[in-house]
């Protein structure tokens, strides 16, 4: 009985280690300041932000710059949407953690995260974001 409460007790302390170190480096992630997820010329602007991640060769990154282009037009003065090469500025793409392209991250007025989508993202589908945040 012993044996196996010392096996039990070493498993568990085994296997909280990586939760530990898991947690905490998250914390640490989860701590750096919003505006250095935004440009910073965007950052000084208190309207709502969509940021896209992508590639100019990268097929559903090509399909949605027409759209992007269209949307920063007819919501012009009450949002921010801003193209990100993510080989050019290497730095804000790890700084928002992009694992996909191409990826929309939605700011509020705050610089605050409030969605996200991975993928190719149509005008109607980005426009209810919008209405969600209250746009």
């Amino acid at each position: 009985m012993a044996k196996i409460k010392r096996y039990l007790y070493s498993a568990l302390f085994f296997f909280s280690i990586p939760f530990l170190i898991l947690s905490f480096s998250y914390q640490l992630s989860s701590s750096q300041s919003s505006t250095d997820r935004i440009p910073k010329e965007i950052a000084k602007i208190s309207l709502p932000k969509l940021l896209d991640f992508g590639r100019g060769t990268c097929i559903p990154c090509k399909r949605m710059a027409p759209i992007l282009k269209e949307l920063s037009e007819e919501y012009k003065g009450r949002v921010v949407i801003k193209i990100i090469e993510i080989n050019e500025d290497r730095e804000l793409t790890e700084a928002n953690k992009i694992r996909l392209i191409p990826t929309q991250v939605f700011f509020d007025s705050k610089n605050k995260e409030v969605f996200r989508h991975e993928g190719f993202m149509g005008k109607d589908e980005i426009k209810k974001v919008f209405q969600k945040m209250g746009i």
